[in-house]
Formats: C-alpha cells, sequence, structure tokens
C-alpha cells in the first residue's frame, strides 16, 4: 500500500509539474490570502485568532510532511526550514511569545494582511524546487 501512494504521488508530481511550475506559488499566495480573507469577515477576536493560528499550524504541518516524506532534494530542506522558521515567527508575533509582543486585537485584520504580504516576499526569497512545491501544495490540498 506504501508502495502505491508513493508511486501514485510521484506520478501526480510530474503530470502536475507544468501547471505548478506556472503558479505554484501563487497557491501558497492563496492559501495565506484565503485565511486572511476569513479574519477579516469575522468580528470575534478569538475567531481571529484561532483562524490565523490554524491556518500556521496547517502550514507547518504540511511543511513537517514534506520535510519527512524522503523525497524531497536535500537543497530543498533548506528552504523549507527557512519557510518553516518565517511561519514560526509569525505564529510567535501573534501569540506574543519569544519576545514578541503580542499582536493587539484591534491590529488582527492589518496582522493578517501582513502576513499576506510577508509570505509573498518570503517566496521571491525561498528557494524550494518544483517537486518540493508539487508536494507542499498536494498536502496543503488533501489536508485541508
Amino acid at each position: 500500500m506504501k508502495a502505491l501512494i508513493t508511486f501514485l504521488s510521484i506520478f501526480m508530481m510530474f503530470v502536475l509539474a507544468i501547471p505548478v511550475n506556472a503558479d505554484g506559488k501563487d497557491e501558497l499566495k492563496q492559501y495565506f490570502s484565503k485565511a486572511a480573507d476569513k479574519v477579516k469577515a469575522t468580528e470575534n477576536v478569538n475567531e481571529k485568532r484561532e483562524i490565523l493560528n490554524e491556518s500556521f499550524n496547517s502550514m507547518s504541518e504540511v511543511l513537517d510532511e514534506v520535510l519527512s516524506s524522503g523525497v524531497i532534494l536535500e537543497s530543498d530542506r533548506a528552504g523549507i526550514e527557512q519557510y518553516k522558521a518565517i511561519l514560526q515567527e509569525k505564529q510567535n508575533e501573534l501569540e506574543g511569545s519569544n519576545g514578541y509582543e503580542r499582536v493587539q486585537d484591534a491590529q488582527l485584520n492589518a496582522f493578517a494582511d501582513y502576513v499576506v504580504q510577508d509570505m509573498e516576499q518570503a517566496d521571491s526569497t525561498v528557494t524550494i524546487s518544483v517537486i518540493a512545491l508539487i508536494l507542499i501544495i498536494l498536502l496543503v490540498v488533501l489536508i485541508l
């Protein structure tokens, strides 16, 4: 069963390589953009925090899965670890942990927009191969 899943995953990576190469990073941007839209549509500040926290946790889980898959190149590990560090920094800022001041309730909408913008900038500096990007997108789709 494990071999079948691995084979299908590899097959899907090659089948989807062309479309993902064109807009794979856009999918990751859209993930955080959708979370920001949910935050802005919600009035309850606790729900806003939960939405942001859940989006960080879900993406971190996806990145952990990709790292543990054994399919990615060693050169991708550094990029994925860098992306995880950026996510952790944003989560620390949201929670007010590890030396960060907690984002004020009134600033949660602005913080959600800031996260989207910062992730867009991270996409231009973090180097991840197409195969790793495909795995990330597939797992995001499957988990969420």
